[in-house]
């Protein structure tokens, strides 16, 4: 009597299978009727979240960020930089975003400068680093804090994905050791083999954070609102708003590039509270991974 049943359960698999690929929306919204999706998520819910931080040994700050299936490395590089006229007090930041065409076929050239546009406007316009914070000896020398994010699985949210990972990874940063070397130059006393010398900053410090940004992309169709969409939604339902909000959940931007649904006050109000949500899980995610490093 098993056999039977098995069988007509794997036709009825492929039955539906056969129908998700040839009419993928009218398969989402038989799903949407019932407050459900194709992986059982109610439509507010994101996917399951995890964080690991000094996830690159090599790298001053690191962390390892996951949405579901979307995966994202995050990794630090500080050099010494001499600061330019207009800031002499200042380091900068210089963000870069990685996605082979592996991890997303189709448009990964066209995805990556995009999100990477996104991270450095949010990160740079949410006060989360103090440029001042990173200046060594003023007009001299500075820290340029190199930050590469990359994209090593895509299923969906990727600036979600991303930007948290950045954030973990400033989070667990770490400034190093320097000192002066032979010609008055500022280096890293590890690298130049000073440690013997006087060093300009006393000891590896952690940066201090202001308020840190965190996000949630959300798919608007007709009247249902998606949060934390997979690549398959994406495609299907094709307008998105992703709203950051900092740790304060005040507003940091909301970005809507396009699509056929137009994004009504009411809907925008809604994606920012779901938004609040999402911001309050993701402080208590990152709050036990920082936990956990301690601890360890």
């Amino acid at each position: 009597m098993g056999l039977p049943n098995a069988s007509g359960d794997l036709s009825t698999e492929v039955e539906l299978d056969a129908f998700r690929r040839l009419f993928p929306l009218r398969f989402f919204e038989k799903h949407l009727l019932e407050s459900i999706r194709p992986d059982a998520r109610p439509l507010g819910r994101a996917r399951d979240t995890t964080l690991s931080l000094g996830a690159v040994a090599s790298a001053n700050g690191s962390a390892n960020a996951k949405i579901g299936s979307t995966t994202m490395l995050a990794a630090i590089k500080m050099e010494v930089m001499t600061p330019s006229l207009e800031t002499p007090d200042e380091g900068c930041i210089a963000i870069d975003f990685h996605m082979p065409p592996i991890v997303r076929p189709g448009r990964p050239a066209e995805a990556a400068p995009v999100v990477a546009k996104q991270l450095s406007d949010t990160i740079l316009s949410s006060g989360m680093i103090n440029l001042k914070e990173l200046s060594l000896v003023s007009g001299k020398a500075a820290w340029m804090a190199y930050l590469d994010i990359y994209c090593l699985y895509a299923d969906g949210a990727l600036f979600d994905a991303a930007l948290l990972a950045a954030v973990a990874a400033f989070s667990y940063l770490e400034i190093p050791v320097v000192s002066l070397n032979d010609d008055g130059k500022i280096v890293l006393s590890e690298e130049q083999g000073l440690s013997d010398r006087e060093p300009v900053n006393k000891e590896k410090r952690k940066v201090n954070l202001g308020s840190i940004p965190f996000s949630l992309t959300c798919i608007l169709h007709k009247n249902y609102i998606l949060a934390d969409p997979t690549a398959e939604e994406e495609s299907i339902m094709e307008t998105s708003v992703t709203v950051v909000l900092d740790s304060s959940s005040q507003l940091v931007s909301l970005y809507k590039p396009g699509g056929p649904v137009l994004a009504y006050t009411s809907a925008i109000q809604d994606c920012i509270a779901l938004t609040r949500q999402r911001v309050m899980e993701l402080q208590m995610i990152l709050e036990e991974a920082i936990s956990g490093m301690e601890v360890d």
